[in-house]
């Protein structure tokens, strides 16, 4: 018999997490995919249904042998807040306990804000999603930019709150709302919102490319967020890259203002369009388009040859180049890469929108909750 409830607690998000997401819905298949009895899957199988999280109803007939009843998440068994922000805005999703969108929001914040002011509004955020219907709040997830620390939930540094430090945001939140916060970089949420509602969908390996004022990745491998030992894995924007004979980092030449600049034959110091992604439409098949891709490329295919990835998932302004451009980059990085010709992945522009980063906390507040043992 069961005996450790944290296990128990474990085991039971486990079933829930895979009838959620339509990988395993009958007992048979739960237990095949946990690795446990068909006994013991039964025993949190009926608990879970009594505690009114599963419903078990209709037929599904298998290839062979006896039809198997369909299990599926009650929706209304409660709901996840995801959060997510940089400086110039706080964005707000509501996710039941299906999986499904039910509210989203974004509340701008005022110039150079403040650690107190960004607090503030998360909490009038988390507030808003609580009084938009009934249910009961399980549990909140927050994406925060620049670099955190997810096991003491902690954001460590963000360069544009200038004095974002060692901020205590999930015992914060927690405090306030009485249930479980986690905390994840926001690019790291974006990749969990490909999984749950974007182009990540049963997919085990796969890298969310995000090149906005600098330049990350986050990486899922093996259907686990890669942090690193320092939580930096993704800080590709940080690499050396050779300039007209200096050595500069690569964000300087592949960040979406870089781009345009490149694009545009705009000196560093014009000021920016208001309107990056229109503007970045607009030059995209300039002069200077073979050589931004070139440079892509090389990025994809070094990312490639590390990660051996299943896929490469476009955020941001420069989805505004088109599939063209990032087909070409595909292609060139075969061209300068032999060996990736059979295995280099497709880019593909998200079809996520804006509230991205919100869904993606939503996600990460429903992959960490435990039911109560």
């Amino acid at each position: 018999m069961r005996k450790n409830p944290v296990d128990q607690s474990r085991l039971a998000a486990q079933v829930i997490l895979n009838v959620r997401s339509g990988s395993a819905i009958s007992r048979r298949g739960l237990a095949e995919a946990l690795g446990v009895s068909p006994s013991t899957t039964g025993l949190y199988v009926d608990e879970l249904v009594e505690a009114g999280l599963l419903r078990e109803n209709g037929l599904e007939q298998g290839k062979m042998g006896r039809p198997k009843r369909r299990l599926s998440t009650v929706p209304g068994a409660g709901w996840f807040a995801g959060v997510e922000f940089h400086a110039g805005r706080v964005q707000a999703a509501r996710v039941d306990f299906s999986g499904r969108l039910i509210h989203s929001q974004s509340f701008a914040l005022p110039a150079n804000p403040t650690t107190r002011t960004v607090m503030e509004q998360l909490r009038e955020a988390v507030a808003w999603l609580a009084g938009r219907s009934p249910g009961r709040m399980l549990a909140i997830g927050v994406g925060a930019p620049g670099v955190v620390d997810p096991k003491n939930g902690t954001g460590l540094h963000y360069s544009f709150i200038e004095d974002w430090r060692d901020v205590p945001v999930v015992e914060e939140l927690g405090f306030e709302f009485g249930v479980r916060v986690t905390l994840e970089n926001n690019l790291r949420v974006i990749a969990l919102a490909e999984r749950w509602f974007g182009d990540g969908g049963g997919l085990a390996n796969y890298i969310v490319l995000g090149p906005r004022r600098g330049f990350g990745v986050a990486i899922v491998n093996e259907g686990q967020l890669l942090g690193g030992a320092h939580q930096a894995a993704g800080e590709v924007g940080n690499w050396w890259w050779p300039s007209g004979g200096a050595m500069r980092e690569m964000h300087d030449e592949l960040s979406a203002p870089a781009v345009w600049r490149r694009l545009a034959g705009a000196a560093e110091t014009e000021k920016l369009p208001a309107d990056l992604h229109q503007a970045l439409a607009l030059v995209a098949r300039n002069s200077a388009r073979e050589e931004v891709v070139r440079d892509f490329a090389k990025v994809t295919g070094w990312l490639q040859l590390l990660l051996d990835t299943e896929a490469f998932i476009l955020h941001g302004p420069l989805t505004a180049l088109g599939d063209s451009f990032w087909n070409e980059v595909s292609e060139e990085t075969a061209r300068l890469m032999p060996r990736l010709a059979a295995r280099q992945p497709r880019i593909t522009c998200s079809s996520l929108t804006d509230n991205a980063g919100a869904l993606g906390a939503a996600s990460l507040a429903m992959e960490a909750w435990q039911p109560s043992s």
